[in-house]
């Protein structure tokens, strides 16, 4: 059974109840539409001002799958939008923002394959990483490429690698150039130390005037700025990278397929994918099974500062985008998760689990009922249609732990160790799909809506 870790700093699992206040009402501040609408209004004042051109920069890595995808969209992205694009190179890295490094590198594998085709791209991999020398070959053509050639040769150069197309990569090499490794390092270097002065951690990144965007994932966030800028320089063309919708439609045999939604109390991304989940669920019918885990600052994995503050904008932004009601922030973590947890378990008994973790999540980071105290789990409670007064008798159980463990080894089994993450099974148990993030749940419906259509089709 995993420890419940007690972290310090920004992976604090115990604050003081003052640090619990202030760091709440600092994430709703950074957070905050007004905060990002002020800050957008300065930055373009700003740019105005200074003459400057619309300069999106983005930061590649080459061994990351989101990034293979994400240097596809950069001739679509300049030949759409007035802008200036700025390319870094920058390397793997190992540090407390990535707990599970290897595992990240091969979901990025495997979900950018998956989610390719939805985005009009392409992904063709022989179903490994990269070989390491090919990894060191292709970052050296990159790195010899110039800004121009970056987002039309430099996709035929990550579209080899990904292929592990030796041959090809050689060619390449010999037709354009390449750096050498102390010309890479420096390359490296450079990258960094820019993603570094504007504060942040990962690959396949796109900044804008003060604001990052995630992969093809929230170039749609991107796009809308620059549209609301009058930044387009052609009307003609379709948006780079539109989100998928949500399927309402299945047919009658998703009833028959089987939906494990992986949770935590403590998860802002599992705030805002409830409800739309839930909705899914109910929509097409399909057998919901929610499986509860430890936050993962409670299971000792490190969260950076950085990290915290680009997951608050972010998440904010993503609400919203969502119509998600989100934003009222009062952290549970701690002991308010783990009176949660027990009060689950009982909840369980009184077919109430899914309304209690609800009623939890909403009252946490939509409504900023502080859940330290006792009239806030109350209020939980209450909302869940539970009765007060028989849950104080459960308020410290730990009948919960070893099913959450049983969750959690579950979840690292497809691949996955953090929430909300997806697993769908077919009529017969089997897995056909596991995914990752709030921001798959589209994915996760198409499958449903596909596997339920083709079910129903068949001949008797």
């Amino acid at each position: 059974m995993s420890e419940i870790t007690k972290q310090k700093g920004a992976s604090s699992s115990t604050p003081s109840p003052f640090m619990r206040w202030f760091s709440s009402k600092l994430m709703n501040f950074i957070s905050s539409e007004k905060r990002q609408l002020n800050v957008r209004k300065k930055r373009e004042s700003k740019r105005v001002n200074q003459g400057r051109k619309h300069a999106v920069e983005y930061f590649h890595q080459v061994d990351d799958g989101y990034s293979h995808l994400a240097i596809q969209t950069l001739a679509k992205l300049k030949a759409k939008y007035d802008i200036e694009l700025i390319v870094h190179i920058v390397p793997r890295t190992h540090d407390d923002n990535f707990p599970e490094p290897e595992l990240w590198r091969e979901m990025s594998r495997v979900d950018a394959k998956r989610v390719a085709d939805y985005y009009a791209l392409d992904f063709d991999n022989s179903d490994t990483l990269p070989d390491e020398e090919l990894v060191q070959l292709a970052t050296s053509i990159l790195c010899h490429l110039d800004k121009d050639q970056i987002g039309t040769i430099g996709v035929t150069v990550s579209a080899c690698l990904w292929r592990n197309d030796k041959a090809t990569l050689k060619s390449l090499a010999m037709k354009h150039g390449q750096c050498s490794p102390q010309e890479v390092n420096e390359k490296f270097q450079a990258g960094t130390a820019r993603r570094r002065e504007l504060k942040h951690y990962n690959s396949a990144m796109f900044y804008y005037e003060g604001e990052w965007y995630w992969g093809v994932d929230r170039l749609y966030h991107l796009e809308s700025r620059l549209k609301s800028l009058d930044a387009v320089a052609d009307n003609t063309l379709p948006p780079v990278a539109p989100r998928p919708s949500i399927p309402t439609k299945f047919g009658e045999s998703a009833q028959n397929l089987t939906l494990e939604f992986y949770v935590s109390l403590r998860s802002p991304y599992t705030a805002i994918a409830w409800d739309p989940t839930i909705k899914m669920a109910r929509d097409s019918e399909i057998n919901l099974l929610v499986k509860p885990v430890l936050p993962m600052v409670m299971r000792g994995v490190p969260a950076t500062r950085e990290k915290k503050i680009y997951i608050a904008t972010d998440v904010a932004r993503e609400a919203r985008a969502l119509n998600v009601e989100y934003g009222n922030f009062y952290d549970p973590i701690g002991e308010p998760v783990l009176r949660g947890y027990s009060l689950y378990m009982w909840a369980l008994e009184k077919n109430k689990g899914n309304d209690l973790l609800g009623a939890f999540l909403k009252a946490a980071f939509a409504k900023g009922i502080n859940c330290n105290k006792l009239q806030g789990i109350q209020q939980v409670v209450n909302t869940a249609g539970l009765n007060w007064e028989e849950a104080q008798d459960h308020l410290n159980d730990d009948n919960w732990q070893e099913l959450l463990e049983q969750n959690r080894l579950s979840m690292y089994e497809f691949g996955s160790w953090g929430v909300p993450s997806y697993r769908l099974l077919d009529e017969n148990g089997k897995e056909v799909l596991s995914v990752w993030g709030q921001d798959r749940l589209w994915l996760v419906a198409k499958k449903s809506e596909e596997l339920s259509q083709s079910i129903t089709d068949m001949p008797n």
